[in-house]
């Protein structure tokens, strides 16, 4: 078992990602005690009946107070507001970060609230499945992922290493960026992905509705796959997309200029435009694996690392 970290730890919103913190905190003795904070009190109330915490509190400001560290594991649009509830209840010295998809927008949000006497952190741990609540957690998921912090200037070194250990003791590997160049590798690698799956799903259903055909139950596993990212938290998705907007849409540009450029290689039956394309996309397919950031089996290997009986891994 890990050396305690932290006297206190609060997590303030307890849904796929605070729940699965709560449960490595818990396993890992990373912290004397941890309080559990969320709006709905339905969920507040069945994070105890899990035993995710030692106290429960409906007010962020009540749970915050004398806390050593307290991560925020809200949908991004709602940091600004958790922020501005806890300032005044947080403890001098303390570390506060989150563990949103987007980075600029969550420090324009929370900075102007947050205390000089209180280390701001932003983090965002890219780990994830399309479950979503305090059930879907699981202490392994941060195992061999990546957790991405980006520090403001100035911040407290010692601060950042502590928060950079307590990652590491739950599995993940430790990156640093400024937050721009996050929001932007992150809507590339994550935001893009969602979007196409959301619109090609729906696109699907709109094809089901009109022709009243059977797309849906005849579903290949590449569709299989698309519906697994749409089926993600929607709530969480509005904010990225509305939230990271401009990264959002320089990535899509992008791609419709790849995608007009793929169309015109089918049209004029291009083959060797269309393989030389299909085999370069292919290893990436393959340095992903090799990075061990996936693993080589079937259905993309998500039986072998997802949480007993749930075949799903990667949200963020």
């Amino acid at each position: 078992m890990t050396t305690k970290m932290f006297d206190r730890i609060a997590l303030i919103g307890i849904g796929l990602i605070g729940s699965s913190i709560a449960r490595v905190i818990r396993r890992e003795g990373l912290a004397g005690e941890i309080i559990i904070s969320t709006r709905r009190a339905e969920t507040l109330a069945r994070a105890e009946e899990l035993g995710l915490g030692d106290r429960y509190e409906q007010s962020a400001a009540e749970a915050v107070k004398d806390a050593d560290l307290v991560i925020v594991s809200v949908p991004v649009g709602a940091s600004g507001a958790v922020a501005k509830e806890i300032a005044s209840s947080l403890k001098p010295g303390a570390i506060l970060t989150d563990v949103g998809s987007t980075k600029a927008s969550v420090i324009a949000q929370m900075e102007p609230y947050v205390p000089s006497n209180v280390h701001f952190i932003p983090g965002h741990p890219i780990a994830g499945t399309e479950r979503s609540g305090p059930d879907a957690g699981f202490a392994e998921l941060f195992q061999n992922r990546w957790c991405i912090l980006t520090p403001l200037p100035g911040s407290d070194e010692a601060a950042v290493a502590k928060l950079a250990d307590f990652w590491t003791a739950c599995g993940s590997n430790i990156d640093t960026m400024d937050p721009n160049h996050h929001d932007m590798v992150l809507a590339i690698v994550s935001h893009l992905p969602h979007i196409i799956a959301y619109n090609i799903v729906g696109t699907a259903d709109d094809l089901e509705t009109v022709t009243k055909s059977e797309v849906i139950k005849y579903s290949a596993s590449g569709f299989r796959d698309f519906t697994r990212l749409a089926a993600s938290d929607p709530t969480m998705w509005r904010d990225v997309c509305l939230h990271n907007k401009d990264a959002i849409l320089e990535m899509l540009a992008r791609f419709s200029e790849d995608l007009a450029s793929l169309q015109r290689a089918i049209r004029w039956g291009d083959g060797d435009k269309l393989f030389d394309m299909f085999t370069r996309t292919r290893a990436v397919r393959r340095s992903i694996i090799e990075a061990g950031q996936e693993v080589d089996a079937p259905d993309f290997g998500r039986i072998a690392v997802a949480k007993p009986a749930e075949a799903s891994q990667g949200r963020d």
